[in-house]
């Protein structure tokens, strides 16, 4: 087993070398899940937002509805790849001790009176929109950046 994630980590590395290093650099985000995600979403090429991205894991938020009348909580639409959603929701428990955003958005929902897997979800969410960040922008992992907008 140990071979074949090393050889997988190699033939990462000759085909997507900055995306690989660039979400690698993300806390909470390990090997693995770096190689799931360049993997599954074929490097990014048709994804062109972080909401497709989010979708793709089967983690954007839905509501049943039917007719005028919503029957129960929303839930999260797992339509999506359930291999990566699990590696995420596995990133996501790590995340909520070494990476800063993912800490404070997970402990302001849990004093809200959100329940622990709703947190955790949304630390999945907020992971996806960092690695969709780092992607786009071809730079690495930076905790403390702020977006100024003109």
């Amino acid at each position: 087993m140990a071979l074949l994630e090393e050889k997988l980590q190699a033939l990462l590395q000759q085909w997507q070398p900055p995306q690989l290093r660039n979400i690698s650099s993300i806390k909470g985000i390990g090997k693995r899940a770096s190689a799931m995600l360049i993997i599954f979403t074929q490097g990014f090429r048709f994804t062109n937002n972080h909401r497709q991205l989010i979708s793709f894991a089967g983690l954007s938020p839905t509501e049943y509805s039917s007719g005028s009348s919503i029957h129960g909580k929303s839930r999260i639409y797992k339509k999506g790849g359930k291999n990566l959603r699990d590696v995420l929701y596995m990133c996501a428990m790590n995340a909520i001790k070494t990476n800063i955003a993912c800490k404070t958005l997970y402990e302001r929902l849990r004093n809200k009176g959100k329940s622990g897997k709703l947190a955790l979800i949304a630390v999945c969410n907020k992971l996806l929109k960092q690695v969709f960040a780092v992607v786009k922008n071809n730079t690495i992992y930076q905790p403390n950046y702020c977006s100024v907008k003109p």
